[in-house]
């Protein structure tokens, strides 16, 4: 036997050489046709109340899910921007039947999980326990009550959200992209704010809910281990008494791209690093004929992962940013274009030069063979390996009744795909990459890179907007005539105390307080000359802590602990002496660097510079001299963040002026820190600052 494996081994291999032989190297191989694809089976019905039921039958595993979905027009939030979110968070919180604890515990009890959202509600049980579920979801669907104390507790929590957004600069880009991309007067373009949180009121919950969460405008799919007939009964037993509504069908004017490049900037003081979106709204309906061939063009730009464009120049070739990404989303509406990244600060303006060249390039140019082959074959192979998923033929059933597709969109898209060609991308790409119609947004300090931005606007002007997208006028005030820096400082140093009052301080013990993640964290602070020791503490425990004595210092933390360098203590005694800026002058560097405003007020400021070389900018208010805001960059694991510090409601404790109130925000984290002890020339135990 094994002699005739040989032997054909050898004819084998024979015949390889042979048809080598009549290859043409010359030319790539041709790819092979499109494979037909076989997409699993679902049946539908219709309940007299006008809901859509799509049922995917599954039983590989003894589990169900119940996705219903809201397919309505978008409405306008206007005062009360922010509803709908709320709402879905509401929808489970207590019905006329039970109370919020009461469903709880009944879905924990059978193991299920029921998660309302602003477009529908999804739910997911063991097979066994299918009535149980929908009996609890069709009431939250149809009894709601929107408890009024539950309303609160959510209210609390986004307008904690939406402080949390202020500091990070990609929340604030995709809000202000938001208002430049459809306007104010679109519901796209509604950016909810403190105020419209504050208006919602329980009947207006309510009011949004039975116009939006009614069955002539839902689809109920239901996937896993059910068949049709048993889906009919328990569909119509549970949502056949939900009672029809009406559809408001809405309209509003088609948002456009602007004429020529427009600039927007929005200062995040501190920042390390710039955040740029260049976007435009698109007619881009979700099933065209050019849905198929926009997202191959916009795959090889932006939106390929690793390989594509965007990524390959910016990340790979200029180091620009640790990536650099685009979007083209199509919507029965209007669909979005969005390229973006983060950058460093000082290649803020030569990264747009990069992001416009990529958009020009895939429009001026035809892509390559390769680029397109390899593209296909990405995009093939996601969709081969999402058809593994049920979910993904329920999906398809939704999107073919929602946006009306042809019956075969899905079981043809791999025939599709492959015969996008390469002028097919060229002219997606002229269709849909705008370079010279954009909205340029950047988000980031603005005394480090908003002067060098104008060149990218047609107009040479820059409109400066807030994390809200509200107009901001520049500052346009200009430094009087004899102010310097250390003017300013002096200023400080008189509306505190005076010098004469603050050398008359040895030591100072400080007590603050605050709250994060619903956990009290307390901070004690004592200082003296050359000597400084911070204490963190919650639950009893010791979360961190830093003592500085003379040339010693150590830092001690739940991680272990850190001996610190003579010079990092000395930077630490420097930033953190009883009053620092009476030791600025000859030691430290200060640079005036303009005006600007903060809360409306006209304010210094003023960059300085640690003699190991640390940065920080102090703000100091123009009409009364008090320091009003510090910005520093620090370093974590995560990378740099900017953390701000705004100083507040300065009280005079033994001749001297300190802040009662300190709002810190660091990344995305905020912190209301109140002192509610401050000791002056007290006696301070000497193992406070027993550093070893």
């Amino acid at each position: 036997m094994k002699k005739y494996i040989s032997l054909f081994i050898i004819i084998l291999f024979c015949a390889s050489n042979l048809n080598a032989q009549k290859v043409d190297r010359s030319q790539p191989p041709k790819a092979a046709p499109a494979s037909k694809i076989e997409l699993g089976s679902y049946e539908s019905f219709t309940l007299e109340n006008g809901l859509q039921v799509f049922v995917v039958e599954n039983h590989k595993l003894p589990r169900v899910s119940f996705q219903l979905s809201i397919d309505s027009d978008p409405m306008m939030e206007a005062k009360n921007a922010g509803i709908g979110d709320i709402v879905g968070s509401l929808i489970r919180t207590g019905t006329t039947n039970k109370s919020k604890s009461e469903i709880d515990e009944e879905i924990d009890f059978i193991g299920a999980t029921l998660s309302p959202s602003a477009n529908g509600i999804y739910g997911l049980c063991l097979s066994k326990h299918s009535d149980k579920l929908l009996g609890l979801m069709s009431d939250v669907l149809m009894n709601p009550t929107f408890p009024e104390e539950e309303l609160e507790k959510v209210r609390k929590q986004t307008l904690s959200d939406i402080e949390s957004q202020q500091t990070d600069p990609t929340s604030i880009a995709r809000n202000v992209a938001k208002v430049l991309r459809y306007g104010k007067e679109h519901p796209y373009g509604e950016v909810k704010s403190e105020e419209s949180i504050k208006n919602i009121t329980t009947e207006a919950c309510k009011n949004y809910f039975n116009s939006k969460f009614i069955p002539n405008q839902s689809y109920l799919v239901i996937v896993g281990d059910m068949g049709m007939k048993e889906a009919k009964s328990k569909v119509e037993k549970y949502f056949g008494s939900w009672k029809k509504g009406r559809i408001a069908k809405m309209e509003y004017p088609t948002p456009k791209a602007p004429d020529s490049r427009e600039v927007t900037f929005v200062d995040k003081a501190g920042a390390a690093q710039s955040y740029i979106l260049l976007t435009y709204p698109v007619n881009l309906k979700p099933g065209s004929d050019d849905a198929i061939k926009a997202r191959v063009m916009n795959s090889i730009l932006g939106a390929g992962g690793f390989s594509s464009r965007l990524f390959q120049n910016l990340r790979e070739d200029k180091a620009y940013t640790y990536g650099a990404y685009s979007s083209l989303r199509s919507d029965k509406l209007v669909g979005a274009f969005t390229a973006a990244g983060s950058v460093r600060n000082e290649v803020t303006d030569s990264s747009i030069v990069e992001f416009l060249y990529e958009m020009k390039r895939i429009v001026d140019e035809d892509i390559s063979a390769e680029d397109l082959q390899l593209t296909k074959n990405i995009l093939t192979g996601n969709f081969a390996r999402s058809l593994e998923s049920p979910q993904t033929i329920a999906r398809f059933a939704l999107n073919t009744a929602k946006y009306n597709l042809p019956k075969d969109y899905y079981s043809t898209y791999l025939e599709k795909l492959e015969a996008v060609t390469i002028s097919d991308v060229r002219a997606m790409a002229k269709k849909y990459v705008k370079p010279d119609n954009a909205h340029v947004l950047v988000v980031g300090s603005k005394g480090e890179v908003a002067d060098k931005l104008s060149k990218f606007g047609k107009s040479g002007e820059i409109s400066y907007l807030d994390f809200l997208g509200n107009k901001v006028e520049a500052v346009t005030a200009e430094v009087p005539m004899g102010v310097t820096a250390q003017t300013i400082i002096d200023k400080f140093i008189v509306v505190t105390g005076g010098e004469k009052n603050w050398k008359k301080i040895k030591t100072v013990s400080t007590a603050m307080k605050t709250e994060m993640q619903g956990m009290e964290i307390f901070i004690d602070v004592n200082q003296a000359k050359d000597k400084y020791a911070q204490k963190v503490t919650a639950n009893g425990m010791t979360i961190n802590q830093t003592i500085i004595n003379g040339e010693v210092g150590v830092s001690k933390g739940m991680q272990g602990n850190k001996d610190l360098s003579k010079e990092e203590a000395q930077a630490e005694l420097l930033k953190n002496g009883i009053m620092p800026e009476l030791g600025y002058e000859g030691v430290f560097r200060t640079d005036l660097k303009g005006m600007d405003k903060i809360n409306g007020e006209l304010v210094y400021v003023i960059e300085v510079t640690a003699p190991n070389g640390d940065k920080h900018t102090d703000y100091f208010s123009q009409e009364s001299g008090m320091k009003v805001r510090t910005v520093a960059i620090e370093s974590t694991p995560q990378g740099d963040v900017s953390v701000i510090a705004d100083y507040m409601d300065y009280r005079e404790v033994s001749g001297v002026a300190y802040p009662y109130k300190i709002k810190r925000k660091m990344g995305p984290q905020n912190m209301d820190m109140e002192v509610t002890e401050i000791k002056v020339n007290g006696k301070i135990g000497a193992d406070v600052f027993k550093a070893k």
